[in-house]
Formats: C-alpha cells, structure tokens, sequence
C-alpha cells in the first residue's frame, strides 16, 4: 500500500470536458478526507474510497468540506488554492488525504502524501495548504 502525491489522471481530462467547477459561489463541493498507510492513493486514482480511510473521534466518514476555493492564475500557470482546513478536537491519524468533488459522483482531483503518519490526540487536526504560486499551489496545471 502507498500514497503518491499526484493530480489524478482522470481529473485532468474532467476538467476538459467541464466536470469540475472550482467557483466559490456557484461551483461544486470538494471535500478532503484522511487515510491511513494502508491506503493506495495516486495519480491512478479515480473516486472517493472508504478502503484505507482514517477513522477517530470527531473525524467522519468521507472528510469535510474545503472552502474558499479560489482558481486564478501565476505566470501561465493555473491554480486553485483552498482554506486550511481544521478537523476540531480530533483523534486520528492519518498518512495522507484525498481531494474529491462531492458534486460530481466523488469524482477524485488529487492525492496527498504527509510524508509520515501525523497523529492528534483530543486536539486540532489541521491540513495547512501551500501558497497559491506556480510552484507552491496544491493544484496547478501548467
């Protein structure tokens, strides 16, 4: 089992034919949600799974919500950057994260690695996003 971090294969050619709305005020819903080791996430990844998802306290099923979606441009490349997101006096560990749009059949966007397993006891699980540049962003299409 194993995580790579990667945009999804199958995202880049949603975003051809018009799948994903990243507009905050009429856009889709894109949700994060945490896995284990145990998890295989990548590039080959297509939709949202259960297998290999976290689980603990104040974490459930499927993630939460991502806010502030905000697609723009650096350079000639485009990118979209989303608030920090908080899962609030939590018990979970989690080796990684997928980004899915809950509006479009949970259709997957992209695959996350930590790098390790990160754990919080009764505290705040916070996944902290790049800055939104060509190079930083957490989604960019060049």
């Amino acid at each position: 089992m194993a995580i790579t971090s990667a945009i999804c294969t199958s995202f880049k050619q949603e975003c051809l034919v018009g799948t994903h709305n990243f507009t905050n005020s009429s856009g889709n819903t894109f949700k994060l949600a945490l896995y284990t080791s145990s998890a295989t996430l990548g590039a080959a990844t297509t939709a949202f799974t259960t297998t290999g998802q976290s689980s603990g306290t104040n974490y459930t099923s499927g993630g939460n919500a991502l806010t502030s979606a905000t697609p723009t441009t650096s350079g000639t490349t485009a990118i979209c950057d989303f608030s920090d997101l908080t899962f609030g006096t939590a018990t979970v560990t989690a080796r990684g994260a997928l980004i899915y749009n809950s509006s479009a059949s949970n259709k997957a966007v992209c695959a996350l690695d930590f790098g390790g397993d990160k754990t919080s006891t009764a505290g705040n699980f916070t996944v902290v996003f790049p800055s939104p540049t060509a190079t930083g962003a957490i989604i960019r299409l060049a």
